[in-house]
This record gives C-alpha cells, structure tokens and sequence, in this order.
C-alpha cells in the first residue's frame, strides 16, 4: 500500500498562529488557499519562511499547505518559518541541533503588552492636573 506521510507542525509568534502541514512533494507552497508568493508580498517575509527549507536543502521536496491566523504579515512569516522547522524536524531528526544553531526553534515570545485600567495605554498615563 502507498503510505502518504504527513507532517503537521504548530508555529506561533506575537499574535500569530501557523498551522502547518507538509508531505513529500514537487515544493509547492499554499498558504490559506493561496500560492505563497500571492500571500506574502514583501521579499523579506518570503526569504523569512523559506529559510528552514534553504539550509536543509529541500527547497523542491515538500509540499507545505498551511493555516494562518492572527498578527501581521511579518508575525505570520515567522509563525510559518517555526511550523516549517519543527515539521521538518518530525521528518527528520537530524536538523534538529542545526536549526537550534540557528535559532529557527527558538519561539518568539514578544507579544503585545496589555492596556491596564486607570490608564491611556500599556504604559502611557491620563495627564495629570494640579488644579
């Protein structure tokens, strides 16, 4: 029996959630039912989620279909290069220390500070009057 092996993987970074599922491909790129290059515009985030795929060299091999949701484009592009590289992880151990290496599994974890009550923002004050 054909066995088609699947790899999913979760990405998040700020707002951003990447919900990622590879499989052994020709390396097309479909991202929310859109073609990655259609989705992400700016090259930046482009060269941002194809990294992982770069170093390994498996740029043509996989075939990654994903789900984002949340944050900005850029948020989103470094959700994706996250679920990319634990997919590939999954797919094979041996990527693990170089992506660790490279900080491509380190999980951004700056997020947005909270608006707290009594105030303008998160950390901007009401102007204060004596009289």
């Amino acid at each position: 029996m054909g066995e088609l092996t699947k790899y999913i993987a979760l990405g998040r970074r700020k707002e951003s959630t990447a919900r990622v599922r590879m499989q052994p491909g020709n390396g097309q790129i479909v991202i929310n039912g859109r073609p990655f290059e259609k989705y992400f515009l700016r090259e930046t985030d482009q060269i941002i989620v194809m990294q992982p795929l770069m170093l390994t060299e498996n740029k043509g091999k996989f075939d990654i279909a994903a789900r984002l949701s949340g944050g900005g484009l850029t948020g989103q592009a470094g959700a994706l290069r996250l679920g990319i590289s634990r997919a590939l992880i999954i797919a094979d151990e041996n990527f693990k220390e170089i992506f660790r290496k490279n900080g491509y599994l380190t999980r951004d974890s700056r997020m947005k500070e909270r608006k707290k009550y009594g105030q303008k923002g998160a950390r901007k004050r009401f102007q204060w009057t004596k009289r």
